[in-house]
């Protein structure tokens, strides 16, 4: 086993991984790095623990969407900006659902 140190919302994390595994883990890293920041740059949310679940549920969502090999073959392949819109719009309608669920208090739980 490795330690691979990564930088995630400017704090660093020293993690074990599997020998060969560096590469992978340093994209999951700068995949989850990515999708906090952007949360946490869109102003809505502070604590980073309510950053951390939402990135973790956008990253699981994704996960769950069907793979572009199942799509028809027909449909052209949309533009990276194509892309960036729909994933703020699709966080922007995950920020709603989860403000309405929280209601005023703000609690998780």
């Amino acid at each position: 086993m490795n330690q691979l140190e990564v930088r995630i919302m400017g704090q660093g994390y020293v993690l074990r991984c599997p020998d060969g595994g560096e590469a992978r883990l340093t994209e999951a890293a700068q995949r989850v790095d990515a999708a906090m920041c952007s949360i946490r740059d869109a102003g809505k949310i502070r604590a980073r623990d309510r950053i951390a679940v939402l990135a973790a549920l956008n990253l699981a969502f994704e996960l769950g969407e069907p793979v572009a090999a199942e799509a028809p073959a027909a449909a052209p392949a949309p533009a990276a900006n194509d892309d960036a819109a729909a994933d703020d719009a699709t966080l922007a309608a995950l920020l709603q659902r989860l403000d309405r669920a929280l209601g005023e208090d703000g609690q998780l739980l």
